[in-house]
């Protein structure tokens, strides 16, 4: 989950393509612990490069990390294009 005094400095506001990821909770125990790199984001999914293949993932079925950060992400709470992510977070600034 986000954690509201971190928020500003999470990687919530950046483009997330290009940039490693890891699942760090999920209703789905196979989910935990993958990582890879980000390839694609939609307003529901995130596709991740993992070993030379590509996974998907539903937001709303995982909480995960970006890069070094040590904020955690609810996908539930950024179920929503990413270009719209990113606008409003810079925007609120």
């Amino acid at each position: 989950m986000w954690r509201c005094d971190k928020m500003v400095s999470a990687p919530l506001n950046q483009s997330w393509i290009g940039r490693n990821m890891t699942v760090t909770s999920s209703p789905d125990s196979t989910f935990v612990g993958r990582n890879g790199l980000v390839v694609d984001e939609t307003r529901e999914t995130i596709t991740m490069l993992e070993e030379g293949r590509e996974v998907i993932f539903g937001k709303n079925s995982i909480e995960f990390k970006i890069g070094d950060s040590d904020v955690a992400i609810d996908g539930t709470l950024v179920r929503q294009r990413p270009e719209d992510r990113i606008y409003r977070n810079k925007r609120s600034e």
